[in-house]
């Protein structure tokens, strides 16, 4: 065998499970079906908070060593695509949120000026917002950096890798439906919408965790990131325009300037649903150690390298 690890999955989990493995000397080799800009991970917002996913208390854990892990990479934006934004989450109270809350700089209610007409609520942070594309490239730069290689490869099942390594990490995301195969993984489908930027400069959050529509404002480098939709069990890859009309007016209510912003993209990804992000260990039938890490809902930025630190610890 000329490799110590097979990860299957090139997006954020896949990458950042890779990457602690590799920096921690083992041979790594990634196969993935799509190259990362076609993947889920490349669809992201990329805003740092816990959203769909459980179960909460693993949760705050692996949010917070992430957050730590983005603080660093935040020093060098460019190279990594990692900025501390401060923006608003609306509706939402200190005490509704999880331990991970007591970890976040800075957190405080918002003030009334800083909340959008129609909202009595909310919560002000500077926190990582990712800008997907540059990040992806970061990772696997870094991940070759130490010695690991991707590879453009489906594989058919856990055991056809586990025969060309003796430790397989399953960070399929959504494929694990059919890969593993796991039926309790199943789609929660994200329309957004990507306009020129009419000069804002700080994030806003509207998004209730049981809604199907929701509402988000994302400055990136690329553009404005608006926002969005969260539809349970929906397939479809082609974005709606009836739906991106209605992301664009529902943000255009919180800035007006939207409206006649140029469209720059339609997107549409498939966040992996889980009752419980899957990340655990087992064998295959030749002998290699599995590690399942993957259902991570609209949460895989938030989590990555919290995850990813834990599969480690499970491959050893």
């Amino acid at each position: 065998m000329t490799c110590d690890a097979i990860v299957i999955g090139g997006g954020v989990i896949g990458l950042t499970s890779a990457i602690v493995l590799a920096e921690g000397g083992r041979r790594v080799a990634v196969w993935s079906r799509d190259p990362a800009g076609r993947t889920t991970s490349a669809v992201a917002g990329g805003l740092w908070w816990p959203y769909r996913i459980e179960p909460e208390e693993r949760v705050a854990a692996w949010s917070v060593e992430t957050l730590r892990a983005f603080l660093e990479l935040a020093a060098r934006p460019e190279e990594t695509g990692v900025r501390l934004v401060e923006g608003t989450h609306t509706g939402l109270g200190v005490e509704e949120l999880g331990p991970w809350a007591a970890e976040v700089p800075g957190l405080r209610p918002a003030r009334p000026d800083e909340l959008p007409e129609g909202f009595s609520a909310g919560l002000r942070a500077r926190v990582p917002l990712v800008d997907m594309p540059t990040y992806l490239g970061y990772l696997r730069r870094r991940l070759e950096a130490a010695g690991g290689t991707v590879e453009e490869r489906a594989a058919a099942s856990p055991a056809e890798a586990g025969r060309a390594a003796p430790l397989v990490v399953n960070s399929t995301g959504l494929g694990a439906r059919e890969l593993v195969p796991d039926t309790g993984v199943h789609p929660v489908q994200g329309q957004l919408v990507v306009v020129e930027n009419p000069g804002v400069e700080k994030w806003l959050v509207a998004a209730d965790g049981a809604a199907s529509d929701t509402l988000y404002v994302l400055p990136q480098p690329y553009g404005l990131v608006l926002g969005g939709t969260a539809r349970e069990n929906a397939w479809g890859l082609e974005p709606d325009p009836a739906t991106a009309d209605a992301i664009v007016a529902r943000c255009a209510r919180v800035h007006p300037g939207v409206a006649n912003a140029r469209v720059l993209a339609h997107r549409v990804g498939l966040r992996p649903a889980r009752a419980q992000v899957r990340l655990e260990t087992g064998q295959l039938p030749d002998g290699a150690r599995l590690v399942h890490n993957y259902g991570h809902g609209g949460a895989g930025v938030t989590v990555s390298w919290g995850c990813a630190h834990q599969a480690a610890r499970l491959s050893a």
